[in-house]
């Protein structure tokens, strides 16, 4: 078996003929993504910021979610909830989110086959209709638990032949030279407007193939935090909390040029 330095150099090769190969499919409007994940996709709505961003690129779409507190791609298996979206939705791309600690043994090394089950499961459904298949990244604070959650992500991507967007390392980076921004919502844990920013940059780059040019865009839908009660229904960006919640968000020029800014210096 290849070591998993070899595994991870192998995923960037991977992963690169993958995003030269496919980009050119994506259709120039109405593109239409399905999040599936967690409380970390979903709080300070990530889906909504990303199509937000988008728009203002010129690449009209929408974003669906189908996300949970806590949730882990192998309950999506299990109720078959992506499987019916993607039956009866043509979406362009499919982005997967995984619990923080799965991949890493946080909850048991079975927690961890069925993470990386589930990852491989997922993809096969999105690429049996010809979908982007993403694997976005989680985060863990500490430095030593944020290098083995990227790499055991870039592991479970590759395995599953899909491209891998890793959230936690290019946080750190950010946030050791910006450590004044809002990183973290009020309960130090879940994504701050920043650390949502960054990931739609991200996944900007990695699904249009090129970095964003607007610096400054407004969201106009509801900004789901901790206690906004979704449950795994398949539910547009913009679709009202079932509890209350802020509605719109704008990110100015200074935030936006920021992450370009850093990526573009960093190719």
């Amino acid at each position: 078996m290849m070591n998993l330095l070899r595994r991870i150099f192998l995923a960037f090769v991977l992963l690169g003929s993958i995003q030269a190969g496919i980009a050119q499919q994506l259709p120039e409007q109405d593109l239409r993504v399905l999040f599936v994940g967690n409380s970390v996709t979903y709080v300070g709505n990530l889906p909504a910021v990303f199509s937000a961003l988008a728009n203002a690129n010129g690449r009209s779409g929408s974003s669906d979610m189908i996300v949970q507190g806590g949730a882990t791609l192998s309950q999506r298996v299990q109720d078959q909830s992506v499987r019916e979206a993607l039956q009866l939705n043509n979406y362009d791309v499919l982005v997967l989110q995984e619990r923080g600690g799965d991949l890493i043994e946080a909850f048991g090394p079975e927690a961890a086959r069925q993470s990386e089950t589930a990852i491989a499961a997922l993809a096969e459904l999105g690429q049996r209709q010809e979908l982007r298949v993403v694997l976005l990244g989680t985060y863990q604070q500490h430095p030593d638990a944020s290098k083995a959650l990227s790499e055991a992500e870039a592991a479970a991507a590759l395995d599953a032949g899909i491209e891998y967007i890793d959230l936690s390392n290019n946080l750190h980076n950010a946030a050791k030279a910006n450590p004044d921004l809002e990183w973290f919502a009020s309960d130090s844990m879940h994504p701050g407007n920043d650390l949502t920013l960054l990931a739609a940059v991200l996944l900007f780059e990695t699904i249009i193939g090129e970095l964003p040019q607007a610096k400054a865009f407004q969201v106009e839908a509801p900004i789901y935090g901790v206690k906004s009660g979704l449950s795994p229904e398949l539910r547009n960006s913009h679709d009202d909390a079932p509890l209350v919640t802020t509605i719109g968000t704008t990110y100015n020029e200074v935030s936006v040029s920021r992450w370009i800014d850093a990526l573009q210096q960093s190719e």
